[in-house]
């Protein structure tokens, strides 16, 4: 058994300690908010919290998060970037937002102000096929309060 702390609930999970985060969280807890996109951690749409550090889940083991903290899209505490995602009209298939927007809160965890290249350099690793960068950028700054 593995304990896990997800979005501030204990789980105990009967997995290998090898399995993808990804996989413990979709599969066996049901939080599906967290996508497969890639599964080599080039894209992004699986990104998570793990004590507050942006991680690729898709090659996490779980073995890593037991006794950490983690927190997945459905526990995301950061409204007004959410607000700001929604108001700017920043998503259009949406697949990639979850990780887009741990990745941004994790961004703004560590620079409550980031510049552009700030944002351009945390975000690259989060592809967009829709290409909504400059919308995705422009809700970081409005939840920043950076004009």
């Amino acid at each position: 058994m593995i304990r896990l702390n997800v979005n501030g609930r204990t789980h105990d999970v009967d997995a290998d300690p090898e399995m993808p985060l990804l996989w413990a969280l979709r599969d066996l807890l049901g939080l599906t908010g967290t996508k497969y996109g890639c599964g080599q951690a080039l894209c992004g749409a699986c990104t998570v919290h793990l004590d507050g550090e942006a991680v690729r889940s898709c090659v996490t083991p779980i073995s890593r998060a037991a006794g950490r903290k983690l927190t997945t899209i459905e526990g995301l505490e950061n409204r007004a970037l959410q607000d700001a995602w929604c108001e700017l009209a920043v998503p259009q298939c949406g697949f990639c937002q979850a990780g887009q927007l741990m990745t941004a809160a994790a961004l703004l965890a560590e620079t409550p102000q980031p510049s552009d290249d700030e944002i351009d350099r945390s975000m690259a690793g989060n592809i967009c096929r829709c290409g909504t960068y400059s919308r995705i950028r422009a809700a970081i700054k409005r939840a920043a309060g950076v004009k």
